[in-house]
C-alpha cells in the first residue's frame, strides 16, 4: 500500500534497521487490542500472510478468504485484508478476550505496527508511528525481535521483492483497459493467494517462482 506522507509529522523522524533498537514494546499489549478495532481495510495481506493463517489454521484459502478476510483495490491492484466486523468492527481473529487467536501466525503489518516502512531504491527502514499505539511508557526492543520471523534477512528480501513487484504491476495494469485490468487481477489473485503453497517446500523459493511466471508473462 502507497502512501504519501510526512514522516516528519507521523514518526519521530529516526529511520532504523532490523538490528536497531526502538521503542516499540508495549508488555504483550496486556489485551488493549485498540490496534486490532476500527482498522477498516488497512491490514493487506501478503502471500506470506496467506500461506501462514492457512497452515496455522490447516484451512484452505478459499475458506480463510470467505471466513475472516475481503477484498479491495489496492493501488491497482485486487488485495485481500483482514475483514473488521460487529459494532466495534473488530478484527475477525479478536477473540472474547480481546487476543488476538492467530497471534503465532499473525499477518505482517500485524507483527509491524505501530512500525512502518519506507522504501527506496530496492530496499527499506523502518519507522516509528508515534501517535498509533495507545501504549504508554514502551520498552525498547530490537526491530528484529518485534517483528518475531524466523530468518529476518530472507523475510526482508521477499517484503521488498513483493512491493516492487506490486509497484511494477499496479504500472502496467493501469495501462490496460478495463477488462484486461479485471483479468489480470484475477490471474494474480489465484496465483499468488488462492493456489496454495506447498508446506515442505521453501516458501520464498516458491513465490519467487510464481513472481518470474508473471515477468515472463509481460515480457521482462
Amino acid at each position: 500500500m502507497i502512501r504519501e506522507v510526512d514522516l516528519q509529522e507521523i514518526s519521530d523522524g529516526k529511520l532504523y534497521t532490523a538490528n536497531d533498537l526502538v521503542k516499540a514494546g508495549c508488555n504483550d499489549c496486556a489485551g488493549c487490542s485498540a490496534c486490532c478495532r476500527g482498522m477498516g481495510n488497512s491490514i493487506v495481506l501478503d502471500p506470506l500472510d496467506m500461506h501462514r493463517l492457512c497452515q496455522g489454521l490447516s484451512l484452505p484459502p478459499e475458506e480463510v478468504l470467505s471466513r475472516a478476510l475481503e477484498l479491495h483495490v489496492v493501488d491497482g491492484l485486487i488485495l485481500p485484508n483482514l475483514k473488521m466486523a460487529g459494532a466495534e468492527e473488530a478484527c475477525a481473529f479478536l477473540n472474547e478476550e480481546g487476543r488476538c487467536s492467530v497471534h503465532p501466525y499473525r499477518p505482517g503489518i500485524c507483527r509491524l505496527f505501530p512500525l512502518g516502512r519506507v522504501y527506496e531504491e530496492e530496499s527499506f527502514r523502518y519507522f516509528l508511528q508515534t501517535d498509533e499505539c495507545k501504549k504508554e511508557n514502551r520498552t525498547k526492543v530490537k526491530v528484529k525481535k518485534w517483528l518475531d520471523v524466523p530468518d529476518v534477512a530472507a523475510y526482508e528480501r521477499f517484503v521488498c521483492m513483493w512491493h516492487f513487484f506490486l509497484k511494477r504491476m499496479g504500472e502496467l495494469l493501469a495501462s490496460g483497459n478495463e477488462e484486461e485490468q479485471k483479468q489480470m487481477n484475477l490471474y494474480l489473485l489465484r496465483l499468488f493467494f488462492l493456489t496454495p503453497y506447498d508446506g515442505a517446500r521453501d516458501f520464498y523459493g516458491q513465490v519467487d517462482a510464481r513472481i518470474q511466471t508473471v515477468n515472463r508473462l509481460f515480457g521482462e
